[in-house]
């Protein structure tokens, strides 16, 4: 056992993954963890085919893993794909995981739940293979809410009011979201039920009203209104009654953003980010060192981050702590909005003449494209 012990540490230290903790125990081995979430966990792939290797590959390259040839994997998934899934992890010393057999549903969906398994596997971590986006979908001129499965598969069209559609934000927890569309020559702020269907009116000012964004409990929603002149930052009750404004200045404000508490907003006015209590009072700027215009921030679920778009000759993410600190640069885009895991980002990019949503695994900058609609889509919103 204390040979099989050492030849394991080799493996450790061969493969990068001096952050693997071992337990060792006579009977068993099991990975317990990765201290290091910068480093891509190496794993194989094998006996699977068609929509389910596609979609199970996706899956782990978008949580921090990486595919490898089985000499050089940690972790040695296997199985086979017929009417159903069948899924097997073992390590390096061929101690079983995982084996299971997933039933019901398309092999794309076998294939996720397969997936959010594996991840759970490293303590610490949560798979969002499962989980839902909803975007802006521009048709022509005009532009449409869409619901999609997180990787862009099995697109749904929420609205269908050709005309302006955008700004979608979930209700935490709920089938539902927010949402801004253009009607009569107004900007009308809309709650709509993907359960039943039902459409609700929540705020129409005259002037412009948008960027709706819903309290983590439900009960509130945040909103940017031009009622009095400068769009400014406003509170009212889920159901568009007992409207507060919080601010009122010369500058537009605009993106707010709630902290997981539900007692902080984050929103930009002008270029800078600024915090504010949700009950009101004084603006406070979020320091992060970053020049350029700040913009568009989203709080992640864990209350840790805050992820924003800098503009400065082009369109960049960043993150900075929610406290104020330092901000890091990560890839170029715009949009971001956190998964519920407050580990991966869906974001827009840029590409030629359209835009199009992409994940950001934060810690190993690894970046993958979902599946597009055939025009630009951008405005992603995870549901959480």
């Amino acid at each position: 056992m204390r040979r099989l012990f050492l030849t394991l540490c080799s493996m450790l230290a061969s493969c990068r993954l001096a952050g693997l903790l071992i337990a060792a125990d006579p009977e068993n081995l099991t990975v317990q963890g990765i201290s290091d979430p910068s480093i891509r966990v190496p794993v194989s792939l094998d006996g699977f085919s068609g929509e389910a290797l596609s979609a199970l590959r996706f899956d782990l390259e978008v949580a921090g893993f990486e595919v490898v040839p089985s000499d050089r994997a940690m972790l040695i998934i296997s199985g086979s794909t017929a009417s159903s899934l069948i899924g097997r992890v073992t390590d390096r010393a061929k101690t079983s995981l995982l084996a299971k057999e997933y039933t019901g549903g398309s092999p794309r969906l076998q294939a996720h739940t397969f997936a959010d398994d594996i991840v759970a596997l490293l303590p610490g971590r949560r798979g969002i293979a499962r989980t839902k986006i909803a975007f802006k979908a521009e048709t022509g001129r005009n532009s449409e809410i869409y619901l999609a499965d997180y990787d862009g598969y099995n697109p749904t069209p929420v609205t269908q009011d050709n005309t302006i559609t955008r700004d979608p934000a979930w209700v935490p927890g709920r089938r539902m979201l927010y949402y801004m569309s253009y009607r009569n020559g107004a900007t009308v702020i809309s709650s709509h039920d993907l359960a039943t269907g039902a459409r609700r009116k929540v705020a129409a000012y005259g002037g412009t009203s948008g960027s709706p964004a819903v309290s983590p409990d439900g009960r509130f929603v945040a909103m940017i209104s031009s009622k009095s002149g400068s769009p400014d930052l406003y509170v009212a009750n889920a159901d568009g009654s007992g409207l507060r404004q919080l601010t009122q200045t010369p500058q537009a404000e605009s993106s707010p953003c709630w902290s997981p508490d539900g007692q902080t907003l984050c929103f930009t006015s002008g270029t800078r980010l600024y915090l504010i209590n949700a009950n009101g009072g004084s603006m406070r700027s979020l320091a992060t060192g970053m020049p350029g215009k700040q913009t568009e921030p989203d709080w992640s679920p864990d209350g840790r981050t805050i992820a924003f778009t800098v503009e400065g000759g082009g369109f960049d993410l960043c993150v900075v702590p929610a406290g104020g600190g330092s901000a890091t640069r990560l890839v170029a885009g715009e949009d971001p909005s956190w998964a519920p895991n407050s580990r991966t980002l869906i974001f827009t990019r840029r590409v030629g003449g359209r835009r199009v949503l992409s994940l950001l695994d934060v810690p190993t900058k690894q970046v993958k494209d979902v599946r597009q609609l055939s025009g630009s889509c951008s405005q992603p919103g995870w549901a959480r």
